[in-house]
């Protein structure tokens, strides 16, 4: 086994619209790794070098508009289709000959989920780990209202209100108590950027793709290839746990719970990747 996590690089990709900066580590097998919204790939941080260890070369990026990738233009409301034919893109550059392994989280869930739709050769398995897509729910007409009214929030009276009520209509904080986590360094250098993040994430990227439908069929037709994932800690939350779920219903995908709950890869970071190379050997 390749014990080298090997030496973090960095570079930049000119894509359609924006410029995308992308980092890699180790050797071997491409294991993409997709932030969310609002997140850089420091998000991946803490989890990288052990998977990189494992025999992979890790790759992740900021998406674009987010951090270190700027638009050409104005912020505008984002589309699915643009974050997946990015990662697409990115697998060009870091991985031309060879299907990628691909981990998404969140919205980087949904851009893997488009991924594997729309051009599935290039990918070997994809992770979604807790893809907000409450469309596949029985009743969404709740979510959106809250997704909704939490974009009124920051344009009314900033990120912070907003935030608030996005937490409290998602259910943080309710059930059973946890232990407070220690953020990673890298999560905690990470924070400056994720918060000038958070009016792009508000603004342009919760509402356009929690409201997006993925494409069952194409995902059924790859469902072997597919693992729709959630946290334990997000049981209790149906915007969070209930789609990965309803999509390996609708698809007959396989299904995998990750320790932590949304933010797992920074809550309890070796768990979460030691649970993510049982998944991707299985």
């Amino acid at each position: 086994m390749d014990t080298d996590t090997g030496t973090l690089t960095a570079g930049t990709l000119k894509v359609p619209g924006a410029t995308l900066r992308y980092e890699r580590r180790g050797h071997g097998p491409v294991l993409l790794l997709i932030p969310g919204g609002g997140a850089d790939a420091a998000l991946y941080g803490a989890v990288a070098p052990g998977l990189a260890a494992a025999g992979y070369t890790v790759v992740s990026y900021d998406p674009r508009g987010h951090s270190r990738s700027p638009l050409d233009g104005p912020h505008t409301d984002q589309r699915v289709a643009d974050w997946g034919d990015d990662a697409c893109r990115v697998l060009e550059l870091v991985s031309p000959h060879e299907a990628a392994y691909v981990l998404g989280c969140s919205a980087g869930a949904i851009a893997a989920l488009d991924l594997l739709a729309r051009h599935p050769g290039r990918v070997r398995r994809v992770v979604a780990h807790e893809p907000p897509l409450v469309e596949v729910l029985e009743d969404p007409a709740p979510w959106r209202e809250l997704f909704a009214e939490v974009r009124t929030l920051l344009r009314a009276r900033g990120a912070a209100a907003a935030m608030a009520r996005f937490g409290e209509g998602l259910g943080e904080g309710s059930g059973e108590e946890r232990e407070p986590v220690e953020l990673p360094p890298e999560v905690r250098e990470m924070a400056p950027r994720m918060y000038a993040n958070l009016p792009v994430f508000l603004e342009h990227v919760l509402c356009p793709f929690t409201s997006s439908v993925p494409d069952v069929a194409g995902l059924r037709r790859e469902a072997g290839r597919l693992v729709a994932a959630a946290g334990r800690d997000s049981r209790e939350q149906p915007a969070l746990s209930g789609p990965a779920r309803r999509l390996a219903e609708l698809t007959g995908a396989g299904f995998a719970e990750f320790p932590g709950g949304h933010l797992g890869c920074t809550e309890r970071p070796r768990e979460f990747a030691a649970r993510l190379l049982e998944v991707l050997a299985d």
